[in-house]
């Protein structure tokens, strides 16, 4: 066995990330990313935006051009699973029945969708989201519009395939467990900001309220049945309630888990020379003290990067400021920040909500933990997210009525250079 082998399992944005960052370190051993997709490793975030919305071609999503794997040597395993880890052999065997030797291992391995055990589940028209195959399917039935559309589920993804399905024209009608969309995330008033939108935009709620049964007719489906025994018509149901981390692989290697795979803050885990990045991981944060698990594309792009580095004995820690970013009808959102602080603070505002564009602080014992921008244009401030950031990592004093006053350009609320 060559030490200097580093296997990969999981074909999505960390893996791929971190073989491109081996190659871009200058590491020359043997690279090998086994994805259990037949696609090559893609960014998810345009499968519920741009790609779902037939703004951007299927060529755009891949994380790097499908010849750069060849060019730069890198082996590309797909379709294929890893299904066990050797780790005194330091081997891992593929359900293909092949087995392949490492000298670090990362887990990639992701997160999969939720599932309801509903009567009606299984009937055609009645999907989850979360690959490529997904969106291209569920583009396909959205496309042609005047369908009736059930989405279970109120969260980011819920919200985002809501916003794309009556873009087509569909009827939407969507269900959430929630009193107001996205209130544990970002608060009640700024969820009511959102479900405004939707609503201004046909999309119907039935919150807070669960789907009991799926009817169909010839295998096909037609209708929801919700906890309060109202009957929905449904061509489309989608249920989006969530993902869970795929730990089936680290939990038989014998590996730390809690809500993911625990890891340090160089990504790794309690196995010397196993890594974890991306979804899957919940990585020790050096900015809180405490574990984060991340399901956002910007995650798993810095997972991968550190994960690398990590793998080659160089000083990396996973320390940057969680991101992400949503576009919903004329809405388009970013948010920084760390929900875990923000959660039960009250938002501090600059700018309009009647006017969707403003920029929301969350603020602990005086300093900035989290900052989501709405429709901020860059000529009024450039650089919001940016200088959110660094607000939260400078962890500087600033009053609530200076984070609200227009007139303070956001750059001025940072501290003076030393």
């Amino acid at each position: 066995m060559a030490v200097q082998d580093i296997v990969v399992a999981g074909g999505g944005l960390a893996g791929a990330t971190a073989a491109k960052t081996l190659r871009a370190e200058g590491f020359t051993g043997r690279v090998t990313v086994v994805g259990a997709e037949h696609h090559h490793p893609y960014l998810r975030p345009p499968l519920s935006k741009e790609y779902l919305l037939g703004k951007a071609a299927e060529d755009t999503v891949p994380v790097v051009p499908h010849g750069w794997y060849a060019e730069n040597d890198v082996g590309l395993r797909l379709g294929v699973r890893v299904t066990a880890i050797r780790a005194a052999e330091r081997t891992v065997q593929l359900d293909d029945g092949s087995s392949l030797a490492y000298g670090s291992l990362l887990l990639a391995t992701g997160a999969l969708p939720r599932t309801l055990r509903l009567p009606g589940s299984d009937l055609a028209g009645v999907s989850t989201f979360r690959t490529l195959d997904d969106s291209r399917l569920l583009r396909g039935r959205l496309a042609a519009g005047g369908k009736n559309v059930v989405m279970v589920g109120s969260g980011w993804i819920g919200m985002e395939l809501a916003a794309a399905a009556a873009t087509y024209g569909n009827n939407v009608t969507l269900l959430g467990l929630e009193d107001i969309p996205l209130a544990g995330a970002i608060g009640p008033d700024l969820g009511r900001f959102f479900r405004g939108l939707h609503e201004a935009n046909g999309v119907s709620f039935r919150l807070p309220a669960s789907a009991q049964e799926i009817t169909g007719e010839g295998g096909a489906v037609t209708g929801v049945i919700t906890d309060t025994g109202e009957l929905l018509p449904a061509d489309i149901v989608i249920i989006a309630v969530g993902v869970v981390p795929d730990t089936a692989l680290a939990q038989t290697a014998g590996l730390a888990l809690d809500n993911g795979i625990l890891t340090d803050a160089s990504l790794q885990t309690s196995e010397p020379g196993i890594y974890a990045a991306g979804d899957v991981a919940n990585a020790l944060h050096p900015f809180t003290g405490q574990h984060h698990r991340s399901e956002h594309w910007s995650n798993a792009l810095n997972g991968g990067k550190v994960a690398a580095r990590a793998m080659l004995g160089q000083d990396a820690t996973l320390n940057t400021v969680p991101y992400f970013y949503t576009d919903q009808f004329d809405v388009s959102m970013e948010y920084s920040g760390f929900p875990t602080l923000a959660a039960g603070a009250e938002p501090v505002i600059r700018g309009s909500l009647e006017d969707k564009q403003f920029i929301a602080f969350w603020v602990q014992d005086s300093r900035v933990v989290a900052g989501m921008s709405v429709n901020w244009p860059r000529k009024v401030q450039p650089g919001a997210q940016k200088t959110i950031k660094a607000l939260i990592s400078a962890r500087t004093p600033v009053t609530a009525e200076r984070l609200a006053d227009p007139a303070a350009g956001l750059g001025q609320l940072l501290p003076e250079p030393a």
